[in-house]
């Protein structure tokens, strides 16, 4: 891994970014942190508020962010006017159409809610789904682009959640996943109903997760936990085992795999002070570590996982840090 790039955001603290897929192009990325939402569009090297327009006399502490899966389609096809970008705040889900210029903001179920995570269904073009995990009141499902949202919880157990996560072949099998305070829970049928996965409860919470692209036919999935290490079931959930070549304490905050996930994917995993590469299914690992990284809370690839693709991580004292893989 190459160099790494440290910027400034004027956030105490980092709990979500996000950036265009075409980041290496444009510049375009985000930071959500409990003093609002950051924008830049030179690649982190300065940063606005994104919610000025709001005219806030108090920042709107903003923890989850999201993309359209067809933002960099969107600029090419849509002239720039269907750019689209959630965020999750204390009570409301927030969406830009415009890289994040202007926004709207829908309201959340009462009692508010604090959001812990988004997730985009593959196909929101056609669909418009969107899911929000949040602590102690569950997963929010709105069906017409985050302008309404409703709880989907029967037969979720634990409705602290801290991961979400949707099958690539979202439109034919309607499968999604929640990393949550004890494990790990699956719904077959669009969130309507969740069932609680074989993943061990004595490992977790789960911070974490990650689908093979090949979901379809090889059934993978990665979980990162807080404290008992990575992973992987390879039968959609039914069985879970421990990834034998993890050796990295400390909590995986983030996971992300090849975009041509085979049986033996590269995996990029990220901990509060390391970033971890493997190219192997999780066999070896190649980990850097360094002052830099040290506080990383969470982390986007763009451009997925390849050689030379960008990383941008958040910390808990306010940093973007922008390296090479």
């Amino acid at each position: 891994m190459t160099r790494i790039m440290q910027a400034v955001t004027g956030l105490t603290a980092i709990h979500a970014v996000a950036a265009s897929p075409t980041f290496e192009q444009d510049g375009l990325c985000f930071a959500a942190g409990s003093d609002g939402l950051r924008v830049s569009t030179d690649g982190g090297s300065t940063w606005r508020d994104a919610y000025a327009t709001f005219g806030l006399r108090e920042p709107l502490t903003t923890t989850a962010l999201a993309l359209s899966p067809a933002f960099a389609q969107d600029r090419a096809q849509r002239a720039n006017s269907d750019r689209t970008i959630f965020a999750g705040a204390v009570g409301g889900v927030l969406r830009s159409h415009d890289d994040g210029k202007t926004w709207r903001i829908a309201g959340l179920p009462t009692p508010p809610p604090f959001v812990t995570a988004l997730a985009v269904s593959p196909h929101y073009l056609e669909d418009g789904l969107v899911f929000a995990g949040t602590m102690e009141d569950g997963v929010l499902r709105s069906w017409d682009r985050g302008d309404s949202w409703a709880a989907w919880n029967f037969g979720l157990l634990d409705l602290n959640v801290y991961a979400l996560a949707l099958s690539p072949d979202f439109a034919h099998d309607d499968t999604l996943y929640v990393g949550v305070e004890s494990g790990v829970f699956r719904s077959s049928n669009g969130g309507r109903a969740w069932r609680e996965t074989a993943f061990p409860m004595e490992c977790a919470p789960v911070l974490s997760l990650a689908i093979s692209s090949n979901f379809a036919a090889n059934g993978v999935i990665f979980a990162g936990t807080e404290a008992s290490g990575l992973w992987i079931s390879a039968d959609r959930g039914v069985t879970w085992r421990t990834v034998s070549g993890w050796e990295t304490s400390g909590p995986i905050n983030a996971l992300f795999l090849a975009p041509t996930c085979a049986q033996q994917p590269s995996i990029l995993a990220v901990t509060n002070v390391a970033l971890c590469l493997s190219h192997d299914g999780g066999a070896s690992w190649q980990v850097q570590r360094s002052a830099e990284l040290t506080g990383v809370t969470c982390a986007a690839a763009p451009a997925g996982v390849q050689p030379g693709a960008q990383v941008l991580l958040g910390t808990g004292d306010g940093r973007v840090l922008v390296c090479s893989l």
